[in-house]
């Protein structure tokens, strides 16, 4: 997944075997079994480029780690209590695009009411 969030382009399982060989040993079946395994959950979408499947992520990296945090606070039975403890583990800089991120969202809920 990193590498097609990162590439922003489909890609081949040959294009993502290719670049993980440059840091370190893999299989190709390796790399078919997962990209097949993320398509058959949803999370890539994959077509046809001659005999080859090219994939492609279904959503962003930033909406994946937006469901990620919205599966971990579906996981506590206080919400508020969840989001305070997320809250004061956060950095200043984090903070502050949390801020930020607030008042966007804010300014969209005005523009859509």
């Amino acid at each position: 997944m990193d590498r097609l969030w990162t590439w922003n382009r489909p890609a081949t399982v040959r294009d993502i075997v290719d670049d993980i060989n440059k840091t370190r040993p893999v299989a190709y079946t390796t790399v078919m079994t997962v990209t097949n395994i993320l398509y058959s959950k949803g999370w890539l979408l994959r077509g046809k480029q001659g005999r080859a499947w090219l994939y492609t992520p279904v959503r962003s990296r930033e909406a994946y780690a937006a469901a990620l945090m919205e599966d971990g606070l579906g996981e506590s039975k206080d919400r508020p209590a969840a989001l305070v403890e997320f809250v004061s583990n956060m950095s200043d800089d984090e903070m502050a695009a949390l801020r930020k991120a607030l008042r966007t969202a804010g300014r969209q809920d005005k523009a859509n009411p």
